[in-house]
């Protein structure tokens, strides 16, 4: 069985190339629970914070600070 929850999350990581654990790190907590909590939708606000972060470290990634 797939878990479709927080899609939007998981491919914007992937496509960032930037591992949940590093998310979680920059976000302030355990990859472990960083995982559990994607299993059900995050609201809104929680996964706009998330996705912002995805943005940050991609654009550090690429060298555009």
């Amino acid at each position: 069985m797939s878990n479709t929850a927080n899609i939007e999350i998981r491919m914007a990581a992937k496509n960032a190339g930037i591992r949940l654990w590093q998310i979680a790190e920059r976000f302030g907590v355990n990859d472990g629970n960083f995982s559990r909590k994607l299993r059900h939708e995050l609201p809104p606000q929680e996964r706009e914070k998330i996705l912002n972060i995805i943005d940050e470290m991609a654009s550090e990634k690429a060298g555009v600070v």
